[in-house]
């Protein structure tokens, strides 16, 4: 298994969102996630980059990955602070070695409106050098991956956390609407992820029915799984995190499960293997 979805900080560095007072206000780096004991079946990782807020932060995740391959499988950098450096900066950047370049680059803002222009300017670059085009955002996401994802077909768009639908204890909404529009463009993938945070207190097995739902929908061939750690920490383990998104993957016949667990992150990411 591949965990789609992990985060390494020190908030000395940067990392404006992290509160004093949150329990996530503290140093995670490669031994933090080296200790966190996800999984006997657990293979690597995909570090995501986390709002440091300057382009120091690939440079971390460039490190974690050379210097902890045994851990680290890719990591996805911050297309905001790469903006200004323009594309041709870009592109160097995503045609470095392949075991230093970035998987892919990350979006996020409330809205896709809010996310800077020159940032989204850049996507073509993406699109040239094959670099996956990572979404979080909170309104909307799924609607607005697939909107992006058709106007450019040559860029694979990741939709982190499911599209942040809303925890169910409260009416979804469009959420399934949108979830049947991203499932009609065939280059838009979702993320399993989150899940532990965003449905806190929802019934295990109305989780499990929301992943069968995005399964069923997008199908098991564009579907990866994350455990959103160590933003997961004060709800449960990386463990219990992602032991919550494999709930929704007992029907699927044991192909399509190692397609959500490793193959598709493998494909998806071009990664070694």
């Amino acid at each position: 298994m591949i965990d789609c979805h992990v985060h390494l900080w020190d908030p000395a560095q940067g990392f404006p969102w992290i509160r004093h007072d949150s329990p996530h206000h503290r140093t995670f780096d490669a031994d933090d996630l080296a200790a966190s004991g996800a999984a006997p079946d657990l293979s690597g990782a995909i570090l995501v980059e986390a709002s440091r807020g300057d382009a120091g932060e690939t440079d971390a995740l460039r490190a974690a990955r050379l210097l902890r391959p045994d851990l680290v499988a890719g990591y996805v950098a911050n297309l905001h602070v790469h903006a200004a450096a323009g594309p041709h900066r870009l592109r160097a950047l995503l045609t470095e070695p392949h075991e230093s370049r970035p998987s892919g680059m990350r979006l996020g803002g409330p809205r896709w409106t809010d996310t800077p222009e020159p940032a989204r300017a850049l996507l073509p670059v993406l699109a040239d050098t094959g670099a996956v085009l990572e979404l979080n955002l909170l309104a909307g996401a799924l609607r607005t991956a697939a909107d992006v994802a058709a106007r450019h077909p040559a860029v694979t768009v990741v939709v982190d956390h499911l599209g942040n639908p809303p925890n169910l204890r409260t009416d979804p909404g469009e959420w399934y609407a949108d979830l049947d529009r991203a499932a009609a463009e065939p280059n838009l993938v979702v993320k399993i992820s989150g899940l532990l945070t965003q449905q806190h207190r929802v019934p295990r097995e109305r989780v499990a029915a929301l992943v069968r739902r995005v399964v069923d929908t997008v199908g098991p061939q564009r579907c990866l799984i994350g455990s959103d750690w160590p933003i997961c920490l004060p709800r449960g383990s990386r463990a219990d995190s992602l032991g919550l998104s494999r709930l929704g993957l007992a029907r699927l016949t044991a192909r399509q499960r190692e397609d959500v667990l490793h193959a598709n992150a493998v494909r998806v990411y071009g990664l070694s293997g």
